[in-house]
């Protein structure tokens, strides 16, 4: 499952994390491999640094929170920044995806790179790509770029499993009061017009933040308030929208490994 997004900032990052998490606690098996090579935020969301050990010529996954993990910030120093061409940035992906012992998963999730890059576009040739969620926010700059990455994923014949609204409304902590901040409705009305399922909405809301710099996702550390449940609903909606997909276009079951 790619997860991505038409520009930066819209917090696909955090989504691709608590996904992950939340289809962890139905009880699956979860990879999450973070392809955003430019920005690995993944091992700090899950609060893991160490360098993946390597036996018989594989990478072993980091495990945490019930989710296997790789991510280039595992293996490089973590200020030192990613300044490589496309070609090399593929040949990463695709090690990733061949040289780490995944196992058998149920869900393999990638964390894309925004916009319409390289790697989105080598993923797509690389590996059967099940389908692809695209994370927005409300504003019409954002939605407009979420445009554009849905057409990229069409034209790459890639299912579109639906879009996920970030950062849709905050809730006032002290009277309750909804503010939408960045627009109301934008990405249910982008999803309807572009036909496709709308996964789910989630609110601004402190301790998502919280939780992505201390290295415990919401649906862990919180895990029994409303944005936790958000994500937990998109997460059984982006499964259903996973088995329509598959049953109108079936897709080798060929595991990970």
């Amino acid at each position: 499952l790619a997860i991505s997004s038409g520009k930066g900032g819209v917090g696909k990052s955090t989504v691709a994390a608590n996904l992950a998490v939340a289809l962890a606690q139905m009880g699956l098996r979860v990879g999450l491999m973070d392809a955003d090579v430019y920005g690995p935020n993944i091992p700090r969301m899950f609060g893991v640094f160490e360098k993946p050990p390597v036996i018989g010529g594989k990478i072993q996954p980091i495990e945490a929170h019930g989710v296997k993990l790789m991510s280039l910030g595992f293996l490089i120093d973590r200020d030192a920044p990613a300044i490589w061409r496309g070609p090399i940035i593929m040949k990463i992906t695709q090690q990733f995806l061949r040289d780490v012992a995944w196992g058998e998963l149920d869900y393999f999730i990638v964390d894309l790179p925004p916009g319409t890059g390289d790697v989105a576009l080598s993923l797509s040739q690389t590996v059967p790509v099940s389908g692809a969620v695209v994370v927005t926010t409300p504003q019409t700059v954002s939605l407009a770029d979420t445009r554009r990455a849905v057409r990229m994923y069409q034209k790459l014949n890639v299912p579109m499993l639906g879009l996920v609204e970030n950062m849709s409304h905050f809730v006032c902590p002290g009277c309750q009061m909804e503010s939408d901040i960045f627009g109301k409705g934008g990405g249910e009305t982008l999803a309807r017009d572009l036909s496709l399922p709308f996964i789910g909405r989630i609110p601004i809301y402190e301790p998502i933040r919280v939780g992505g710099d201390t290295g415990v996702p919401i649906t862990i550390g919180e895990s029994q308030s409303p944005a936790a449940r958000a994500f937990r609903s998109a997460a059984e909606q982006l499964a259903a929208q996973l088995s329509i997909a598959s049953y109108k276009r079936p897709i080798p079951l060929t595991p990970v490994s």
